[in-house]
């Protein structure tokens, strides 16, 4: 049954693994069972639960970031993709209040900034009434946020769930259901954020979903995260679209903002193209290879020898590139396995990729240059080895403003990193581009 109305909640939890992303897609996949509109978000800087969401709620789902970008920029970015009927799920990172530097970028930040209500996910599965203290502490940390309700995971049963629904109700936080502890959730979930959605996993939210529907009040959970209004936000300048820009999408390459790819259509047209299948990149003026998995496809990329031919003929020619994480393990000379095997990429730059010895790399990162400020975020568990510095002397900072190594590779129009970095903000990838790239950007702009 479809609604008239629109609502707008937050999913977040007192920590890490309590269930945020099952009960975020179990919900998702309700509420469109229902015939809703689902537009779905996703706080902090993660790049694979917002394909879950894109897959499950069939609408795009955009980042929302107040480290990386403007709250401005957030504000804008969530009232222009919520839909005059449904519902936005925005789904929370970590606990409710960790952030960068205390809450800042937290799920708690985004509530606060969108004015929108929270409902705390609870690992209930050794906890009974201590839930109460729990959760009278997180409805009256912050009076700027709204706990609206909760909803209980990895419950034993309905004996099990009158002790939680006791516990929230003397908390005054609505007890609005829970999801079963059941072993068709358990033993896959800890895939999730692994495996990408588009292999064999639908079978799992449709079981969640399915639990969902039979233990969670889904009508007052509606009712209780009503949105009043919806606030239309300015439209951006219009632009003369000049520029042609080829964007690497495919099974290897797929880590990419939705708000860097709407700022690119903002510029000129976005052409898709596949590094692991197509023959040659498409006519363009700038080249995007975003993060992905390329060392799972490592033999493929390196048998397609006429794309890397291609990539390697467009960045002599001058033209721009901007490769992030598993695009600069593209460009680099080889990816090697944990076992040892190499495999040759495009050489543009003398590096290697190792996971012989992989160690996880992570966090928010930041650097500054003549003016311009850059934000991204780092995750990978490869290595580089036999890198030669950069030409050029950048200096990497994390979110607390302390010096991180993480190199800045530059090769004529080439910029290159293990940062994805954030160009969604309203005029942001110009700037990059005029900072980076200069006169070119300049030739091809006209």
């Amino acid at each position: 049954m479809k609604s008239n109305k629109t609502s707008a909640f937050l999913i977040a939890a007192p920590k890490s693994n309590s269930g945020k992303t099952m009960i975020s897609l179990a919900l998702m996949k309700t509420l469109v069972n229902r015939g809703i509109t689902v537009q779905p978000f996703k706080c902090g800087p993660d790049y694979i639960d917002p394909m879950y969401h894109t897959k499950i709620a069939g609408r795009t789902s955009y980042n929302l970031d107040s480290w990386m970008a403007s709250e401005e920029h957030v504000r804008s970015v969530f009232e222009k993709n919520i839909p005059a009927s449904g519902v936005a799920v925005v789904e929370g990172v970590m606990g409710l209040f960790d952030g960068a530097q205390k809450d800042k970028g937290s799920s708690a930040n985004i509530a606060r900034l969108l004015n929108i209500p929270v409902i705390l996910v609870v690992d209930a599965a050794s906890m009974a009434y201590s839930a109460a203290p729990l959760l009278f502490g997180f409805k009256n940390f912050d009076k700027n946020i709204r706990v609206a309700g909760v909803i209980f995971n990895k419950v034993s049963g309905e004996s099990h769930y009158r002790f939680l629904k006791e516990a929230a109700e003397d908390a005054g936080v609505a007890p609005l259901g829970y999801l079963p502890r059941d072993e068709r959730l358990s033993v896959k979930s800890r895939h999730l954020g692994l495996h990408l959605p588009n292999e064999n996993n639908q079978e799992l939210f449709t079981t969640a979903a399915e639990l969902v529907a039979k233990h969670i009040d889904i009508d007052r959970l509606l009712e209780l995260t009503a949105k009043t209004e919806k606030t239309a936000p300015a439209n951006p300048p219009t632009q003369d679209k000049k520029l042609a820009i080829a964007l690497a999408h495919d099974e290897a390459f797929n880590f990419s903002y939705a708000a860097n790819i709407d700022a690119m259509e903002q510029l000129g047209t976005v052409t898709r193209f596949s590094p692991v299948h197509d023959k040659t990149i498409p006519a363009a003026d700038l080249l995007w290879l975003p993060g992905g998995y390329p060392e799972l496809f490592a033999r493929q990329l390196a048998e397609n020898t006429t794309m890397q031919q291609s990539i390697n003929e467009f960045i002599e020619q001058g033209k721009m590139v901007i490769a992030e994480c598993g695009g600069m393990m593209y460009l680099g000379k080889e990816i090697i396995d944990e076992s040892g095997k190499r495999e040759a990429m495009c050489g543009v730059f003398n590096i290697s990729t190792s996971f012989e010895n992989k160690k996880l790399h992570l966090g928010y990162r930041q650097i500054n240059r003549d003016d311009f400020e850059l934000k991204g975020h780092e995750f990978h568990y490869s290595n580089l080895i036999q890198y030669e510095p950069s030409s050029i002397n950048i200096e990497v900072k994390n979110a607390r403003g302390i010096p991180v190594e993480m190199p800045v590779l530059r090769y004529k129009n080439c910029w290159a990193s293990y940062m994805h970095i954030y160009l969604g903000e309203e005029g942001k990838l110009e700037q990059f581009l005029a900072k980076n790239f200069g006169e070119d950007w300049q030739k091809n702009r006209h």
